[in-house]
């Protein structure tokens, strides 16, 4: 997932760059959204996916 919010955001700059503003507003929101999952999954697996100690 992280890959599609990279993927979107250079999109979203090379639309920029060449200045189709419906383009890049567009990707830019995708990437960020994207980027935002993904950090909330990551810190789920890092709080839920550490082992238990045995016991």
């Amino acid at each position: 997932m992280l890959r599609w919010a990279v993927a979107f955001l250079v999109i979203a700059l090379i639309a920029a760059f060449f200045g189709f503003s419906g383009i890049a507003t567009t990707a830019a929101e995708i990437a960020r959204i994207l980027f935002f999952i993904f950090i909330v999954l990551f810190i789920l697996v890092l709080i839920f996916g550490q082992p238990r100690p045995p016991k």
